[in-house]
């Protein structure tokens, strides 16, 4: 059978720490012991036994203690799948969530939508997977039917689809998942299969085909089920056909951990779980050999052998990945200059020194400067993932950095980009002009950076910056990256609320709300999407005050007054629409302290109140008495 979960390290006692963990009391340490298990390879026994573990153990306290991100998910199925329930909590663990679950009954998941099913109500799901399988979703035509027929009956069954989806909207505010579809037939005309429109094969291919269309344009996340099972090398985890008469069971319980992993990894792609930088080692890992002893002329890398055709598709693998939206650095034990010399005069290097945004090269540990690139690149540790060859450097910075994601590698480079990709770190729930120049935008940020070094006063940096400040009401086109930023952003954040891209979209349209998204950009170029601010009519206040719900920033443009100039800006749309007072609300965790008095420099004052120390506080701003602050940007509104 497959290895399951391959890039995780194997535990040398598992049965001990299982043991140990269960002797910790009931609460934040069994749940920390427990969190810890499930970064290690395991398979369906050992998950339901971590998952009985913390039963009791999965409170609010609990879950804020340990860092998780609580999130509620409804599984809608037409086939068995409540023995995928552990498998999906504890993969969320490993995922840093603290995934609620809700399973319905399976072939009911229409009426639990249409007919608002009271306790799916009372659940309140902020993600709604819809688990089909083609049993199911299949339309079922003539075998000799002709193509119109065929898109016909594919067109009915997408369109019932996208009244699920509607549903689960709606009536649950909820970001419907929609799961694709595994064939049930077996080939009846060989490699002629594709090409009859009426075979069950050929008809499963087009709806699936159809489906991630459908999902592309209404805003639907997918788990690509038919994707994933092309790459299971064990026949009999999906789709088995004796589980299936048996127990209509689609998912084998053996293969139960994977797919868990598959549906935490993407809850936490749209809560902004996913990792956004990658580090690698560079000799034996980017090259083969060491460059300091091989020398330039020396070292494995491009056409010649099997090997360095291996590195250079290694280094293709991460030049993509930079295109997407993954930023790379590096972390060797090495002289800089000769390691830099290999970026810029080996001639099958696909890399360049100006694809890497923080370059460490140096004898110092991998932990240390670990720590110096995620403070570079102003992210935190839960933000990287770290490539090396050397499993004892593997293993060192594990320990020493167990936030940062460090995967197993096999012993072949040529397996590198796979077992990277199946790892799920980069999980995506949307992709935007922001992410595929994000890595060109740290760049450009640490010529910022040394541009201030250089600076003899901040008024004159910021005014030779030449910034502008581009704002517009969220639509369509900002949806998604404005969704990324409220769910990922931590630092400056004055609520942390997260919200689903669906109840962004709600408060987007509503009359009672304002909704702005904020580009910025300077001389060095565009930093792209990089603040939010949502504010709303309240129950607690008057009609002419709106309550800020959500204001954050992204941490690249700290420093610049770009939010005085947001203010600026929010200060004259609420004018615009008879709005008086504003009243800003700060909610302090355990990473946005830096906005603590964002408020009272914005000219804001203290609301009364009984607030104790680390409970929200309110903050209140008269528009007829008040004016934003001073700002050295120009506002450019759409």
């Amino acid at each position: 059978m497959q290895a399951l979960l391959p890039w995780l390290p194997d535990h040398p006692a598992f049965a001990d720490a299982l043991k140990l963990a269960k002797e910790q009391p009931v609460g934040r340490d069994r749940l920390a012991a427990v969190i810890d298990l499930a970064g290690y390879r395991r398979d369906f026994v050992a998950t339901e036994r971590l998952e009985r573990l913390i039963s009791n153990s999965m409170n609010p306290a609990s879950i804020s203690a340990a860092n998780l991100r609580p999130a509620s998910l409804a599984v809608l199925s037409s086939h068995t799948v409540d023995h995928l329930g552990p498998a999906i909590r504890v993969a969320g663990l490993s995922r840093g969530l603290a995934l609620a679950t809700y399973f319905t009954p399976y072939g009911l998941y229409r009426q639990a939508l249409l007919d608002a099913d009271p306790a799916l109500v009372a659940f309140k799901p902020q993600f709604i997977l819809i688990a089909l399988d083609a049993y199911e979703l299949v339309p079922d035509v003539p075998l000799d039917a002709a193509d119109a027929a065929a898109a016909a009956a594919i067109e009915k069954s997408v369109t019932d689809l996208r009244r699920v989806w509607q549903a689960a909207r709606e009536r649950f505010a909820a970001q419907p998942i929609q799961q694709t579809l595994v064939p049930a037939a077996v080939p009846l005309f060989g490699s002629f299969e594709g090409l009859v429109p009426g075979s069950p094969i050929a008809l499963t291919d087009r709806l699936n085909a159809a489906i991630r269309a459908a999902a592309r344009e209404d805003g639907v996340l997918l788990l690509d089920l038919a994707w994933h099972a092309s790459r299971v090398e064990d026949r009999s985890a999906i789709g088995d056909p004796v589980r299936w008469h048996q127990a209509k069971q689609l998912i084998s319980p053996a293969f139960a951990p994977l797919f868990g992993d598959w549906v935490a990894r993407i809850v936490g792609a749209a809560l902004g779980q996913s990792r956004r930088a990658l580090v690698v080692d560079l000799d034996n890992t980017l090259w083969g050999g060491v460059v300091g002893d091989d020398g330039l002329e020396g070292i494995q890398l491009g056409q010649g052998s099997a090997a360095g055709e291996a590195f250079t598709a290694f280094q293709r693998f991460l030049l993509s990945l930079s295109k997407r939206g993954i930023v790379l650095a590096v972390s060797s034990k090495n002289d800089a200059a000769t390691a830099e010399s290999v970026f810029a005069d080996h001639p099958e290097m696909v890399l360049r020194r100006s694809d890497i945004a923080s370059f460490r090269a140096n004898w110092d540990d991998k932990a240390t400067n670990l720590r110096r690139i995620a403070d570079e690149l102003n992210l935190g540790m839960e933000a990287l993932v770290f490539v090396d060859d050397n499993p004892a450097e593997r293993d060192i910075v594990h320990r020493e950095l167990p936030a940062v994601a460090v995967p197993e590698l096999p012993d072949d480079v040529a397996f590198y980009p796979a077992r990277l990709a199946d790892a799920g770190y980069f999980e995506a729930a949307s992709y935007t002009a922001e992410d595929a120049a994000r890595n060109r935008s740290y760049s450009e940020n640490t010529q910022r950076q040394a541009m201030l070094r250089q600076a003899t006063d901040m008024e004159g940096y910021l005014k030779s910056l030449s910034m502008t400040l581009v704002a517009s009401s969220i639509g369509p086109v900002d949806l998604p990256r404005a969704t990324q930023l409220i769910n990922k952003t931590n630092q400056f954040n004055l609520t942390t609320r997260r919200y689903t891209e669906t109840e962004v979209k709600q408060l987007a349209e509503s009359s009672e709300a304002v909704a702005l998204s904020f580009r910025l950009r300077d001389r060095f170029g565009d930093n792209g999407l990089i603040s939010v601010i949502l504010a709303r009519a309240d129950s607690g206040l008057s009609e002419d005050a709106l309550l800020i719900d959500t204001w954050l920033m992204s941490c690249r443009v700290l420093g610049r007054q770009v939010e005085a100039a947001a203010f600026e800006v929010l200060v004259n749309e609420v004018s615009r629409r008879g709005i008086r007072t504003l009243v800003g609300e700060y909610r302090p965790t355990a990473r946005n302290g830096l906005v603590a008095d964002h408020y009272s420099k914005l000219g804001f004052v203290p609301m009364e109140g009984d607030s104790k120390p680390g409970e929200a506080t309110f903050w209140r701003f008269d528009l007829e008495r008040g004016a934003p602050p001073a700002h050295f940007i120009r506002i450019e509104r759409l």
